[in-house]
């Protein structure tokens, strides 16, 4: 039996002075006597009109709540009411990060910078992040590492180290940040495991341009044989892109995992930066300080922690300036708690360093 309106089934009614009307729930037509009762059923054809437009109402909230089959958020249910990481979004708190990066000092007293990698696919933002961190410290917006527009390739293709520099009348930070080409969609094109090892050993030199054709070798011009610790790459921070979590190719998460495992060995710890936050959670774009009440954003640092092979404490949430023009108190804020975060697993590299030559700690 074919099921309609509220309780799934057609009726008959016939009224006094009106010829005989079948009516099929939802639309229901009663004909000319439409105001008068049903002796059948003791309702109007008024108050069935209302039954079916609640029904209607009820049927596209359900769609509402599913997008290609898959349920997502609506209205509180996408927030919680209590941030699930403690942050403090004031000015003070942004003065405070930007002090204790601008004060930072290695541990290691025969380091003078703490060197950090980037490492990401195309487009996953990480020379945004190099330019929004730079840009908080200058007081405006600024794109120090350039950036590119296509969707396809990296913009990036050699090795690039940024030092932080502080706000003016201040000595430059001792954070690098160093920028490389993307990884590839599925393997590692233009950049090789066997490349990627060497600049965190410390091989490659500043300015080298990557070729899969050609790895780094004790052939390449301004090849550093023997480099020490302050040469090295002392954290690196992987970075993916919050609206691509999903999209990204299978082959990422292992080429993430070989990854890991091989830089590991080398005792070298590993962060995760997630960007794009603000494209997969409109209440977040609207308010950088409602992030860590998202359910879409929480949901999403789990799948990178899946794809990427690590716990969830690893990973931070980050904005990166891209069209704006002036700085916003909480997405700095939040930058900042990121290079903190970093800043915190170099200490740990320095802590743990031994060199291989000689077997006793140095720093």
């Amino acid at each position: 039996m074919e099921k309609s309106g509220v309780f799934g089934f057609g009726f008959s009614t016939t009224l006094p002075g009106a010829t005989s009307t079948t009516t099929s729930a939802p639309g229901f037509c009663l004909g000319a006597a439409e105001a008068a009762p049903s002796p059948a059923f003791g309702v109007t054809a008024t108050s069935l009109k209302k039954l079916s437009k609640l029904t209607n109402e009820h049927t596209k909230e359900e769609k509402k709540e599913t997008v290609g089959g898959i349920p997502t958020f609506t209205g509180l249910l996408s927030k919680l009411e209590c941030e699930w990481r403690d942050v403090q979004w004031t000015e003070e708190q942004k003065k405070n990060l930007m002090k204790t990066v601008s004060s930072y000092r290695p541990s290691c007293k025969d380091v003078l910078r703490a060197r950090v990698l980037l490492l990401g696919p195309v487009r996953s933002g990480k020379s945004s992040f190099i330019s929004s961190v730079q840009s908080l410290f200058n007081g405006r917006v600024t794109n120090r590492a350039m950036v590119g527009s296509s969707l396809n390739t990296s913009f990036t293709k050699k090795l690039q180290s940024f030092a932080i520099r502080a706000q003016k009348g201040e000595d430059s930070t001792r954070l690098v940040l160093c920028d490389s080409i993307g990884l590839g969609d599925g393997d590692m094109t233009g950049l090789t495991l066997h490349d990627i090892l060497s600049v965190i050993k410390g091989h490659v030199p500043e300015g080298h341009k990557f070729s899969p054709d050609q790895p780094v070798g004790t052939e390449t011009p301004g090849y550093v044989k023997t480099p020490s610790v302050g040469d090295k790459i002392h954290c690196v921070a992987f970075v993916v892109d919050a609206s691509k979590i999903t999209s990204y190719n299978k082959g990422f998460s292992s080429t993430f995992k070989l990854l890991r495992e091989h830089i590991s060995e080398l005792g070298v710890h590993q962060v995760a930066l997630l960007t794009h936050i603000d494209q997969i959670c409109q209440e977040t774009a609207k308010d950088i300080s409602l992030v860590y009440k998202s359910l879409s954003i929480r949901e999403t640092m789990n799948k990178a922690g899946a794809l990427l092979g690590m716990s969830t404490s690893y990973i931070v949430p980050v904005k990166n300036y891209s069209s704006e023009l002036d700085l916003d108190v909480n997405t700095d804020v939040l930058l900042l708690s990121a290079v903190d975060h970093i800043l915190q697993y170099i200490d740990l590299f320095f802590q743990d360093y031994v060199p291989q030559q000689t077997g006793p700690k140095i720093c």
